[in-house]
C-alpha cells in the first residue's frame, strides 16, 4: 500500500494517485508494499528502495547510508504498545531531494497521529526534510508517553511488593507469581524502548551530518540538535526504569524467599515442639514389666502433665528469643 501526500496550504494532504500528482508529492508512505510498489517509488524516485530483509539487517552501513545522492536511514519502532507485547520492527526513512519516502512492516502510531495533525493544523511541514523532523519528534513524544506509561505501571508493582501482607499462604503465592508476570512485561516494554530509542540516537546523528552537507536551515538544524538530545534523555530515563525493574525482580525473588523460609520455620518449630511429648509417650510404651508408674493412680495424668510440659517449655523459650 502507498500513501501520498501533498502540500496544501502549509498543510498535508493524502492523495489517490502517486503518479498521477508526483510533481507535488513530497511524502510517500509505503505500508508492508509489493514488489509492484517498490518497483513504482523506484520508478518514481529514482532511487531503489531496501528490502525487508536489508532494513533489517543490524550493521550502521546497512541501517544510515547514502545511495544515488538520497540518504537511507533505519530505525526500530515498537507497535502495539497499548499492550504489554509490543511489536518491534524496522522502519526506513530516505531522503531524496524535497522528498521523503517511509518504507514501513507495521502500524506504529505515531504514523497514524502525524498525518491527522498535519492535515488540520500548519505544522510547517512542506518538504521532506520538514516531514522528517515532525515525524521523528511525533515518534520520540510516543517513546516517551510508552515510558510514563511503563513508569506508572512500575509504581504500582513495587507498591504491590511492599505493601504489608495479611492473606494465607497459597494467596500470597500466587500473587508473587503475577508480580513476577507483570515484571517480566514490563522489562519487556522497557527493553524495547530503550532499543528504539539507541536506533533513533544514531540516526539523529546521521541527520546532524546529512543536515550540515545539504545545508538545511538553521531552524532545522536546531530541531535536529533538539532531538538528539531528547532522544538521550529518554533512553536514559529508559536505562533507569531498567535498573528499577532489576531491583524489583530481585526483591520479588528475596521476598519469595522469606515466605518460604517462614513456612520452612514453622514446621521446624513444630517438630521441635512434639518431640519432647512423643519422647515421653514412647517411654512409658515400651514393654518393660518394671515401670513403677504403671501401677500409680496418678502415672497417667503425671505423663499427660509431662508431655504438656515439655511441649510448652520449647514454645516458651523460642517465643522469648524471638524466633516466632
Amino acid at each position: 500500500m502507498i500513501k501520498a501526500f501533498v502540500v496544501d496550504n502549509d498543510r498535508l494532504r493524502v492523495v489517490d494517485d502517486l503518479l498521477a500528482d508526483g510533481d507535488r508529492v513530497v511524502w510517500a508512505d509505503l505500508i508492508s508494499p509489493t514488489k509492484e510498489e517498490e518497483a513504482v517509488i523506484e520508478n518514481w524516485l529514482g532511487v531503489a528502495v531496501p528490502t525487508r530483509e536489508e532494513m533489517e539487517e543490524i550493521e550502521i552501513s546497512s541501517r544510515l547510508y547514502i545511495e544515488d545522492g538520497a540518504y537511507f536511514m533505519t530505525a526500530t519502532l515498537p507497535a502495539q504498545t497499548e499492550a504489554d507485547d509490543p511489536l518491534m520492527s524496522p522502519v526506513t526513512f530516505a531522503l531524496a531531494g524535497n522528498r521523503l519516502i517511509t518504507i514501513r512492516y507495521h502500524e506504529p502510531k505515531a504514523f497514524k497521529t502525524f498525518p491527522l495533525r498535519a492535515e488540520k493544523v500548519a505544522t510547517g511541514c512542506t518538504s521532506g526534510d520538514t516531514i522528517l523532523i515532525g515525524l521523528l519528534e511525533a515518534i520520540v513524544d510516543r517513546l516517551a508517553d510508552i515510558l510514563e506509561r511503563a513508569g506508572r505501571d512500575i509504581e504500582a508493582i513495587s507498591r504491590d511488593i511492599f505493601q504489608a501482607r495479611s492473606t494465607k499462604v497459597s494467596k500470597r503465592n500466587r500473587d508473587f507469581q503475577e508480580l513476577l508476570k507483570a515484571i517480566g512485561r514490563k522489562e519487556d516494554i522497557a527493553s524495547s524502548v530503550r532499543d528504539s530509542l539507541i536506533s533513533l540516537q544514531r540516526l539523529a546523528g546521521f541527520l546532524a551530518h546529512v543536515a550540515t552537507q545539504t545545508k538545511m536551515s538553521k531552524d532545522v538544524r536546531a530541531r535536529i540538535k533538539t532531538l538528539s538530545r531528547d532522544v538521550l534523555s529518554l533512553a536514559d530515563h529508559a536505562t533507569f526504569l531498567s535498573q528499577k525493574i532489576s531491583f524489583l525482580l530481585d526483591a520479588t525473588l528475596g521476598m519469595i524467599s522469606i515466605e518460604q523460609n517462614a513456612i520452612i520455620k514453622i514446621f521446624s518449630v513444630a517438630a521441635v515442639i512434639f518431640l519432647p511429648p512423643t519422647l515421653v509417650a514412647s517411654i512409658y510404651g515400651m514393654n518393660f514389666d518394671v515401670i513403677p508408674e504403671l501401677k500409680w493412680e496418678l502415672g497417667y495424668p503425671f505423663a499427660i502433665g509431662l508431655m504438656i510440659l515439655s511441649a510448652i517449655l520449647p514454645f516458651w523459650y523460642f517465643r522469648r528469643r524471638g524466633w516466632l
